[in-house]
């Protein structure tokens, strides 16, 4: 049997919280040699114990199954750390102010990796000013296989996206204020990014 559980982790939670193995056994309606077994790897907790044993720990399903505690470290956030994730299976774009778990339609997201777009693109990115707005534009494809899925304009202190459907324009309007980055996902392609000041 494969571990998908760390008895370190069950321990470890369950000590922070001051908890006996009893205790913890009696919120989950099972023996405390059950848990001194979890806690030893001995054996495992059944997979539908899983929720009722974070929920007990005061911890989130992904960290007992990962044997990692997750602290928040964000002292100072910056909007430019941003990460982005879009679901291959239904399109939704999700954005993390940081590091996070993410998943959709059943499968757990990477977070995408924006590239600068070399000489060689075939679809240069326009950026015009108008008054007090960047026009963002290009001439990509904009059918259903193949298309611009959203635009977005990065600050220190926002994040503004745009998201876009085949058959329209692959174009955008954002306030110039303070932006800094163009972000662009090609359904095919992937990110991009464009440093613009």
């Amino acid at each position: 049997m494969n571990q998908y559980v760390t008895g370190t982790m069950i321990k470890q939670s369950r000590e922070a919280k001051r908890m006996t193995q009893a205790e913890l056994a009696t919120a989950l309606k099972v023996s405390d040699k059950a848990v001194s077994k979890w806690e030893t790897g001995r054996s495992f907790p059944d997979i539908t114990l899983i929720e009722p044993l974070a929920k007990a720990l005061g911890i989130s399903a992904i960290e007992l199954l990962s044997g990692e505690s997750v602290t928040n470290r964000n002292r100072a956030f910056n909007m430019k750390r941003t990460q982005v994730y879009v679901c291959p299976v239904c399109g939704n774009v999700i954005l993390a102010a940081g590091e996070a778990v993410i998943s959709c339609c059943g499968i757990v997201l990477p977070p995408l990796e924006a590239e600068t777009p070399g000489e060689h693109c075939p679809f240069p990115l326009k950026v015009e000013r108008v008054e007090d707005e960047y026009f963002v534009s290009m001439d990509h494809p904009m059918e259903k296989s193949h298309y611009i899925s959203f635009m977005a304009a990065v600050a220190g202190d926002r994040f503004e996206l745009k998201k876009l459907y085949p058959e329209g324009p692959a174009e955008a309007r954002f306030k110039i204020n303070q932006t800094e980055f163009i972000y662009y996902y090609c359904n095919k392609h992937g990110l991009y990014v464009k440093k613009i000041r």
